[in-house]
């Protein structure tokens, strides 16, 4: 908050069991996940907020139309990791679901991925900490001037 903003974090998981609830995974209802959450995201942001979306959005068309949705609003940060080490970060045992055939459509196992071609940052996650990664964001936004390089108190010039 004292680098100038105000974070809100959307999280797919969470958004699709309530407000994206009627969605499930075919390219239509993906496309309509990613714009609900980019109209939101944009809502928070003019509004004050730096909007953190957290969603698997494997399709590059519904990312771009996130993009205009958002326009100078929007930072892409690819999580370039792979799916292998993606795999063995599951806790909800998705990917052996979608391997059983249980799970269709599933982006790293029966969907395809295509990595951005533009993305304002990348990330690989598999080498690196929590923290580490954290930190480069942070120095994205600032770079980007969404937030402050040091910490200022917004409330003494109130």
């Amino acid at each position: 908050f004292g680098k100038g903003g105000s974070p809100v974090l959307l999280d797919g998981d969470t958004l699709r069991a309530g407000l994206n609830g009627d969605l499930g995974f075919s390219a239509q209802d993906r496309a309509e996940n990613i714009r609900r959450l980019a109209e939101v995201a944009t809502h928070l942001a003019r509004n004050g907020h730096v909007a953190i979306v957290a969603a698997v959005s494997p399709s590059a068309a519904d990312r771009a139309a996130a993009r205009r949705i958002a326009d100078s609003m929007f930072r892409e940060i690819y999580i370039a990791t792979s799916a292998e080490v993606c795999e063995s970060r599951d806790p909800k045992g998705h990917y052996a679901k979608a391997r059983a055939g249980a799970l269709h459509g599933f982006t790293g196992v029966s969907n395809d991925y295509q990595p951005p071609s533009a993305s304002e940052l990348a990330i690989d996650t598999s080498a690196r900490t929590v923290v580490d990664a954290t930190d480069e964001i942070e120095q994205m936004l600032v770079r980007s001037g969404i937030l402050f390089e040091e910490p200022v108190d917004l409330a003494a010039n109130i």
